[in-house]
């Protein structure tokens, strides 16, 4: 099937259905397809533009290849999470969200990886927080139940993702498989909060994950260009409730902040946006924290604190 995508994209410029990027994402997750097909392919899409039939489609089959959390009793699971590549350097605002909802009474399934294009990822940042972040599925849910959060490492919970990984850093550039990560939470947590770096990516995510059945989700782009809640002015949002989808702007005077620039929540080492983070969990104003990462955690924590109604 790939070989026939790849002619479709390439020789004809036709989007695939939901279906054939399926069977595409099926060659690929089953190691059927070379690693210059692979490559091909990623290629041809991301030249051509992603649509929301392929993202749908690649992240359906992505779902059926990983390890699943058993979530029996594990009602209203929400994930925090940001596609990257903004280039910014922030602290990790996601991650420390998602211990403000927990601490909230939320239940967390948090799905991350080490960093990509910036210095510290969620899983960098845990690690250096002392946590142990290669748990099996069984463990994430035992965390969830005892302490209202538990990390699924990308690389544990996505054995399949070995066949792409040769293709994908040897051609260098981004592509959808840096989409499809924030689609595929093992969990299947039915309320996100999703964070994307090219704002004509969020509705199309935002679709995507309706169909996914996710139930509410909010998909942010941030003013100056970040893939997360911004402090410097208006951010977009891009809002998926029980299969509605709207489009609004937030700014942080909305909830309660002062604007700041994007430096305001710019991050360094795992081992400093983990006493960054640390700081903030224990209400430290002061010191490395200051006024920075702070306000654009709270900026995150409350939305989803407020915003979504746990089932």
């Amino acid at each position: 099937m790939i070989r026939e995508a790849i002619d479709a994209v390439v020789s004809h410029g036709r989007s695939l259905s939901e279906d054939e990027a399926a069977d595409v994402m099926r060659d690929i997750m089953s190691g059927e397809a070379t690693p210059a097909q692979i490559g091909a392919f990623l290629v041809a899409l991301r030249a051509k533009g992603e649509t929301v039939d392929e993202i749908t489609g690649m992240a359906r089959v992505m779902r059926e290849h990983a390890l699943a959390v058993p979530t029996a009793g594990l009602s209203g699971l929400v994930d925090t999470c940001g596609t990257g590549g903004d280039a910014s350097g922030t602290f990790n605002v996601s991650t420390a969200a998602a211990f403000v909802v927990a601490g909230a009474g939320g239940r967390v399934a948090k799905h991350g990886n080490r960093a990509m294009t910036s210095a510290c990822g969620s899983a960098d940042v845990l690690e250096a927080l002392g946590a142990k972040i290669d748990l099996n599925p069984e463990q994430v849910a035992q965390c969830i139940r005892d302490v209202g959060i538990g990390f699924m490492f990308a690389q544990t919970f996505h054995p399949a993702m070995k066949h792409v990984a040769g293709p994908r850093r040897e051609i260098g550039i981004r592509t959808v498989f840096n989409i499809l990560g924030p689609l595929t939470n093992p969990a299947g947590a039915a309320h996100q909060l999703l964070g994307v770096a090219r704002p004509e990516l969020a509705p199309l995510l935002a679709e995507a994950l309706g169909r996914l059945g996710v139930r509410h989700a909010l998909v942010v782009h941030g003013h100056g260009g970040l893939d997360e809640l911004s402090l410097s002015g208006p951010s977009t949002v891009h809002e998926l409730r029980d299969g509605a989808l709207r489009e609004y702007n937030i700014s942080p005077k909305e909830v309660g902040l002062a604007e700041a620039t994007n430096e305001a929540v710019r991050g360094g080492s795992p081992e400093e946006n983990a006493a960054a983070l640390r700081a903030v969990l224990d209400g430290d104003t002061g010191g490395y924290c200051g006024s920075r990462p702070v306000t654009g955690i709270v900026i995150d924590g409350n939305i989803i604190r407020n915003d979504y109604t746990w089932d």
